[in-house]
């Protein structure tokens, strides 16, 4: 069972090369924060504009950084089945846990096509699935009829990244979910909404920079401390809003390059923040730092 507070990693570069030690380094911190897991090349990590070796390698740097001290879940998703296919297997040849699929995008599938697009995955591996719904980005809504067809065809379709922005979508999901199927938070904004209906978790981009924080907000929760939940969600509430003021990773990668933790560097056709909005981030995250 999926649940906790997972990272999706960002994928450090360095002159358009991947930096191993900066990947290292920044898994480490999550680790050591206590993290559930760690979910390399998802769209947080620019899995679009990596190669296939490169996605290979960075899920295999995954594995081996964490030893075993986290769970890892690897981003295998592709608006073509034939590669999701082949990019989950090689995953589950890596040696992870879970791998998360992301709904087709662009073109727009049916419900059914999405429901064969998923089963044809599912059949082709052993490892336990993640279904990530997040229609603004994808065009297509995975609805709550496919989940569930999915949930109860397939044993190792296990949980759902949802990040529709829809408390009901989430409730609707847990009331009929069989068991041992989980509803995860596909938006940091949205985690203690969600909980509040039954998700058990996140995945998570703001971990890339609060770990500590966002599995106590989550932990605290599950525990049955609302109160104290509450109290983290706003004092990190715009910190979940503003890094999303630009396409996602661009705002976490510039705070974790102030920190000195890698290069801000992203890829095309990603670039880098305007002024204006480099400024209001700059407020928000000296603001937490100096709440400590």
């Amino acid at each position: 069972m999926f649940r906790g507070t997972y990272t999706a990693l960002v994928t450090p570069f360095k002159n358009d090369e991947i930096d191993a030690d900066a990947f290292a380094h920044l898994i480490e911190t999550q680790i050591a924060a206590g993290i559930t897991g760690i979910v390399p090349v998802g769209t947080t990590g620019e899995s679009p504009t990596l190669s296939c070796g490169e996605r290979h390698h960075v899920i295999e740097m995954a594995v081996k950084e964490a030893r075993g001290r986290c769970q890892v879940i690897a981003g295998t998703g592709s608006n073509s089945t034939r590669d999701a296919i082949v990019h989950t297997t090689e995953a589950q040849d890596i040696g992870v846990d879970g791998a998360l699929l992301v709904a087709p995008y662009y073109n727009k599938p049916s419900q059914e096509g999405l429901f064969r697009h998923f089963a044809a995955v599912a059949e082709s591996t052993s490892l336990k699935l993640v279904l990530y719904n997040i229609p603004g980005r994808c065009g297509v809504d995975i609805s709550a009829d496919t989940v569930m067809r999915l949930a109860e065809d397939y044993s190792n379709i296990v949980a759902i990244k949802e990040a529709s922005g829809s408390v009901d979508r989430v409730s609707e999901l847990v009331g009929r979910a069989p068991d041992g199927f989980t509803v995860l938070s596909g938006d940091d904004s949205l985690t203690l909404p969600f909980l509040s209906v039954g998700a058990v978790g996140v995945v998570s981009v703001a971990s890339n920079l609060f770990p500590k924080e966002v599995v106590k907000l989550v932990r605290l929760f599950l525990e049955g401390k609302a109160t104290d939940a509450r109290q983290l969600h706003r004092k990190f509430f715009n910190l979940f809003k503003d890094i999303f003021i630009e396409p996602n990773p661009v705002p976490a990668k510039t705070i974790l390059g102030w920190r000195g933790m890698m290069s801000p560097e992203c890829r095309l056709p990603l670039v880098a923040m305007s002024e204006t909005n480099v400024a209001r981030l700059r407020k928000t995250f000296d603001a937490l730092e100096q709440t400590g």
